[in-house]
């Protein structure tokens, strides 16, 4: 009887005795051990050695609802990684994922998560209120890029004090998702957060004796800020602003959606989300489509039905 959680460990330290670099180590942790939840999870619960080809594939058709096919394609590699390691332990014959084609990816079965006016609105009066002067302007700070510039988790994370070009006003970003560099202009009040960010930024390094830092996202020791930690600091936020869950990724589906609806054309929101296709884009105009509501408001129904009532 092979354990998951042991087998998981040892792979693991195989990933990082091969030298993978730490970022990328806890990815695969994070995609195997949602593989393992979700093997458990199941009725009645297979035995690791018993887990077939129709059993992964209905897993990757989960995985591939509302992702990218780049999203699928990185899952796989990992679940892939793990059955060669599990080949080699004797636990499978084969690994079936040597010769599997991902699912068919399935992206609009449903729409988009925005955050609404009201909630936007109450995350913002929650960060203003903190106490701490370094803690608040920080959180005012990343929700107004959020919200302002759509930037992917991954993008926010990365960036570093030269990431901002306060001549320019725009951010450059290291285009390591998309392999090409762009660079993301900031509204004037974003950049005003920012800049006013920067110097309690540079005082809170001098308190902690950490001047070298290039990390522009730092927390309470100096260190740089870390996507997870501004994802659960922000549901806590969200907890105090009295509001259901906040993900970082519905702010970036809200920066789309409500520049369609002030009639930014769908090739600049393209640019700004850095989307390589403009189908990956069109999926915001379900959410937000001022041209088609503008159309229904003439359908003649409604002189119809104003007659009618009147």
């Amino acid at each position: 009887m092979y354990t998951w959680d042991r087998l998981l460990d040892n792979y693991i330290e195989e990933c990082r005795a091969r030298g993978i670099c730490e970022e990328t180590v806890g990815n695969v942790m994070r995609e195997l051990s949602r593989w393992g939840r979700w093997l458990h999870s199941r009725r009645p619960r297979p035995k690791l050695e018993e887990v077939d080809a129709e059993l992964i594939q209905r897993y990757l058709e989960g995985r591939a609802a509302f992702r990218s096919k780049a999203t699928l394609s990185a899952t796989m590699s990992v679940l892939r990684g793990m059955g060669d390691y599990l080949v080699r332990r004797g636990v499978w014959m084969s690994n079936p994922l040597r010769w599997m084609k991902g699912p068919k990816l399935r992206p609009y079965h449903r729409l988009a998560r925005r955050i609404d006016a009201a909630d936007m609105q109450a995350l913002w009066h929650a960060a203003a209120a903190q106490r701490d002067p370094f803690r608040r302007q920080l959180w005012i700070t990343l929700l107004a890029v959020l919200y302002g510039t759509g930037l992917r988790r991954g993008e926010l994370e990365r960036l570093v004090l030269s990431s901002w070009d306060a001549a320019a006003g725009v951010l450059l970003l290291d285009g390591r998702k998309t392999g090409q560099e762009r660079c993301v202009p900031l509204p004037p009040l974003v950049a005003q957060c920012l800049e006013s960010y920067l110097p309690l930024r540079h005082n809170h390094l001098e308190r902690c004796g950490r001047t070298t830092q290039t990390a522009l996202w730092v927390n309470r020791a100096g260190e740089a800020l870390r996507a997870t930690h501004i994802s659960s600091s922000l549901r806590a936020l969200a907890r105090r602003a009295g509001i259901g869950r906040i993900t970082l990724y519905q702010f970036r589906h809200s920066c789309a959606s409500d520049l369609l609806e002030s009639g930014v054309g769908l090739i600049d929101v393209q640019r700004l989300l850095g989307h390589q296709c403009i189908q990956t884009t069109v999926r915001y105009a379900r959410v937000a489509d001022p041209a088609r509501r503008e159309a229904i408001a003439r359908h003649p129904i409604n002189g119809w039905l104003l007659g009618a009532v009147a």
